[in-house]
């Protein structure tokens, strides 16, 4: 499933910087804007990747609760 994202950049003295604006901690930089891309691509698939839930043990049971936010 493909998602859209707004990416905010903007120039440094070495190519180019940004972040996704709808996902919080999603920052990387290029050379180009398509080197730009890329990379804040690669960040978002770590990023997702990494909050993966690992898989349950085995006998693990669920309950669904309430927290407060």
């Amino acid at each position: 499933m493909r998602h859209a994202f707004t990416l905010e950049y903007w120039q440094d003295e070495d190519g180019y910087v940004g972040r996704l604006k709808e996902v919080p901690g999603i920052f990387s930089q290029g050379e180009t804007l398509d080197e730009l891309e890329d990379n804040v691509r690669d960040a978002y698939d770590l990023v997702i990747s990494d909050a993966m839930p690992a898989p349950a043990p085995a006998g693990a049971e669920s309950r669904l609760i309430e927290v407060e936010v």
